[in-house]
């Protein structure tokens, strides 16, 4: 992979290592049926407790071009709120020190971060009726300069890259060689074999192939817009840390021609929502929790995957060995709902605060083990010699 290439992404980088702890929320603890169904439902049309995003985050995502899947990431609840409560305070106090040298260096401070959103955008087939891999997309927003941002990454990579423009904007261009050349014998490497950056406002940048950036930049003068019931999937838990939406079957409908490809549409003989899903980790003050939903269709089929999947993960209990992990396990909550099937576990955060701590602990080689290996050293093995009798 070019050197070049992975310093472009540091930008997007830099502001999500940080997120991974947030990732360690699990399940230990139940809830009644009737809340799983008030913060899991994807129906809004059969349910009447389903949270709508608040409208401010729907308005400032509001310009983003159309996806097939989205993943929404709150900087600022985790790294403010969450992190502190299950970190070391020494790691605490480094991963802080580590957010003012990259403020001081690139003038971006991921503890200000607004938001980090992760696009996937499908396509048709093209008229040779090849497949053509999807499109991706990184957009951060938050109190930075993105025309600061751009500069540096302009000065950091100095000549690999080119600026085009586009429209009113300035798309910052890098051609990544060992992808182009491989793209030469697989075309599905042809998209990522060009990324690029973009200021979309004063404080929102993005991250991705050339052709979604395009897309962002029309998004942005009010074309190809993202649909507001999207936006709603996605951001319907206003608090959440983390939240994802996405509509696999629309991506595989588009995908494999069901559509129509980019030169002759075709109307959808597909209008079921089957396979929609949210899923998000939010907290309150004593536990992590991840709520999710799987749209299903009708209710029958909801009962019948419900039935399948609390048979796999009853079959996954009982092959794990560890029982830490069975009693993690044990608390997911599977339940059909009217036409989805809903998910629920709570971790406390006592204990993730534990499970961090013991992973950032350094591996000590004990001193047994240690000895046993020094006696291997000493001890070569010697071959015995045969005599013949005589």
């Amino acid at each position: 992979m070019n050197r070049r290439f992975l310093q472009l992404w540091l930008l997007g980088a830099i502001v999500i290592f940080p997120l991974l702890p947030s990732a360690v929320a699990q399940t230990v603890a139940k809830q009644s049926d009737s809340s799983i169904g008030q913060s899991a439902s994807l129906n809004s049309h059969s349910s009447n407790t389903t949270t709508l995003a608040a409208p401010s985050a729907v308005s400032a995502l509001s310009s983003l071009p159309e996806a097939d899947a989205l993943i929404y990431i709150s900087p600022q609840r985790i790294l403010n709120d969450a992190a502190p409560k299950i970190m070391p305070a020494d790691h605490l106090e480094k991963m802080r020190a580590s957010f003012a040298d990259i403020k001081k260096s690139v003038g971006l401070d991921p503890s200000k971060i607004d938001y980090l959103v992760i696009a996937v955008r499908f396509r048709k087939p093209a008229a040779d009726l090849s497949f053509v891999a999807p499109d991706l997309m990184l957009v951060a927003s938050g109190d930075f300069s993105a025309d600061s941002l751009l500069t540096v990454a302009r000065l950091f990579l100095q000549q690999k890259v080119r600026d085009e423009k586009y429209g009113e904007k300035t798309i910052t261009l890098m051609t990544i060689d060992d992808i182009a050349k491989a793209a030469e014998k697989n075309p599905l490497l042809k998209s990522f074999s060009e990324v690029g950056l973009v200021a979309l406002n004063a404080n929102t940048i993005a991250l991705g192939n050339t052709a979604y950036l395009k897309a962002a930049v029309d998004a942005g003068e009010g074309k190809g817009r993202i649909t507001t019931e999207a936006l709603n999937s996605l951001l319907r838990d206003p608090n959440a840390l983390i939240s994802a939406a996405g509509s696999p079957l629309i991506s595989f409908a588009k995908s494999f021609g069901l559509l129509g490809t980019e030169t002759t549409p075709r109307e959808s003989r597909c209008e079921s929502k089957f396979g929609d899903f949210y899923s998000a980790v939010t907290m309150d003050a004593t536990n992590f929790s991840l709520r999710g939903a799987m749209n299903a269709d009708n209710p029958d089929t909801a009962k019948i995957i419900n039935g399948l999947l609390s048979g796999l993960l009853q079959q996954a209990v009982s092959s794990v060995p560890d029982k830490t992990a069975q009693a993690l396990m044990k608390g997911i909550r599977l339940m059909a709902q009217e036409n989805e099937v809903v998910w629920q576990t709570d971790i406390p955060q006592q204990v993730a605060a534990d499970f961090i701590r013991e992973q950032m602990k350094p591996k000590v080689a004990t001193a047994t083990g240690s000895k046993s290996q020094q006696e291997t050293t000493k001890r070569p093995i010697r071959k015995r010699r045969r005599t013949r009798k005589p």
